[in-house]
């Protein structure tokens, strides 16, 4: 029976499975943050158990990291106690960890695929929502609450609801500086917050398969954002090529062995969809989010809607809603909304496509004098040090940014990194709840691109016009 990438994986990777569909998977790879794993290692603890594959996991502290005057220490009780029991846990249990000083330290979700930790054909998890990213390497993975991680840490094997397969095909040309990020934000606000609820979602069509692997995970980290459990990406040429030489990827044998594997990691031609979404890329125009959720998304051409135009009262309520936080008004043109910070970073839209792509834009210009405040900072110590080896350290420091060490920094309010009451950002983060990144704080979701040219501008612009 043809079969999809999403079946195709959880078969091989079903223990057992009843009539329900509920199953155990075999978990691959388990990757471990300092805020979600605490209780689960003292759960581990008292029970008197140790990791039953220590050797498939990796951890670092990403959330609560200072990314300036790290050997400072960390000013934050809760925070730095949260980090200390990452490290003493690791080194009590043997579990593979990086440190803050370690180079190759950074936010997982952007470590793990850089180092070859993150292959196809994996199942992956970790207590944070946004592993949904790995699978543009064709991965199944997904977020696991700290009950979930401990069940992982102690039997190698996680029971999981039955997930139905989706389809997402972008197809056509995506236009002059339209991003995987637009594209992800155009589908949210097609289908909303819950329209991929339930669903594995699978981003295929031509317009997918030409892009980056950085671009590719910027898409599947989003899904989640859809209500999708699971991203994912057919394994292809331009997936084999970014883990060619990867440093934790295999060798020799081994590697011809895994790459014929991975060539049977895609959907089968007559493989049946539970749901199907068709995006035409050439339509999209670079997107900014109005209000405080994803789907609340507008073209940077158009203006705030109007609560009132909108028939279903529950949305309008939240519309409402929305508005009174954001301190908006409806039919403000967005490219009138100034803009207090700038944010360029995240497990989103932190590597080094999207730094380059940013630093294009502000190279030559400086950042507004209404900007109170513009960040950069890599997704990773690898990333930070490229950057800088291409000179585009520079180029952001000339311009007026801030150049930080590695973390996930301002795309939440769990470290220094954050808003002040009413401050507005645009940020590449993944997400503009009230007080995502800090009590009060005014959230902008955009591309790299779009966020460098409104930190230039001090106010949201078509980046095409620049």
């Amino acid at each position: 029976m043809p079969r999809t990438l999403f079946e195709k994986l959880w078969d091989r990777h079903a223990v057992y499975q009843d009539d329900s569909g509920l199953a155990l998977l075999y978990i691959d790879r388990h990757l471990v943050n300092e805020v979600t794993s605490p209780q689960a290692f003292e759960g581990l603890r008292a029970a008197d158990r140790k990791p039953w594959r220590s050797a498939s996991i990796v951890a670092t502290a990403d959330h609560n990291v200072p990314t300036r005057h790290r050997m400072k220490g960390i000013d934050d009780d809760y925070a730095r106690l949260q980090v200390e029991a990452l490290e003493r846990n690791c080194d009590e249990l043997r579990v593979a960890q990086f440190r803050l000083t370690d180079p190759r330290h950074g936010i997982l979700h952007v470590v793990a695929p850089e180092l070859g930790l993150t292959l196809p054909g994996m199942t992956i998890v970790c207590g944070d929502s946004h592993t949904s990213t790995h699978g543009a390497l064709g991965a199944l993975a997904f977020g696991i609450g700290t009950s979930e991680i401990e069940h992982v840490l102690a039997t190698q094997c996680l029971q999981v609801a039955p997930i139905s397969p989706m389809v997402v095909r972008i197809e056509g040309e995506p236009g002059y500086c339209v991003t995987a990020k637009d594209l992800a934000l155009y589908l949210i606000r097609k289908i909303g917050t819950a329209g991929a609820t339930g669903f594995a979602v699978e981003f295929t069509g031509n317009a997918v398969s030409r892009m980056s692997m950085e671009s590719r995970m910027t898409l599947c980290n989003m899904a989640i954002e859809a209500g999708a459990r699971v991203g994912l990406i057919a394994v292809d040429a331009i997936t084999i090529d970014y883990l060619r030489q990867r440093p934790l990827a295999p060798k020799g044998d081994l590697w011809e062995r895994a790459v014929r594997y991975w060539h049977t990691l895609h959907s089968d031609d007559s493989a049946q969809f539970s749901k199907e979404v068709i995006i035409d890329a050439g339509s999209v125009e670079p997107q900014v989010t109005w209000g405080t959720s994803p789907e609340m998304v507008s073209d940077i051409l158009g203006a705030v809607p109007d609560p009132d135009d909108e028939s279903d009262l529950i949305k309008r309520h939240s519309m409402k809603r929305a508005l009174r936080y954001m301190g908006l008004s409806p039919g403000t043109p967005i490219r009138d909304i100034t803009l207090d910070k700038v944010f360029i970073g995240s497990c989103t839209n932190a590597r080094i496509e999207d730094l380059r792509a940013a630093a294009d834009v502000v190279q030559g210009h400086h950042v507004a004098q209404n900007i109170r405040q513009a960040l950069v900072v890599p997704g990773s110590g690898l990333v930070k040090a490229q950057a800088e080896a291409e000179g585009l350290d520079q180029i952001f420091l000339e311009a007026g940014f801030e150049w930080r060490d590695a973390g996930c920094s301002m795309c939440l309010g769990m470290n220094e990194d954050r808003l002040l009451p009413d401050e507005r950002c645009a940020s590449t983060s993944n997400r503009n709840f009230e007080g995502r990144q800090g009590q009060g704080g005014r959230t902008h979701l955009v591309s790299p691109v779009m966020a460098a040219s409104a930190a230039v501008a001090g106010r949201f612009v078509d980046v095409r016009s620049l």
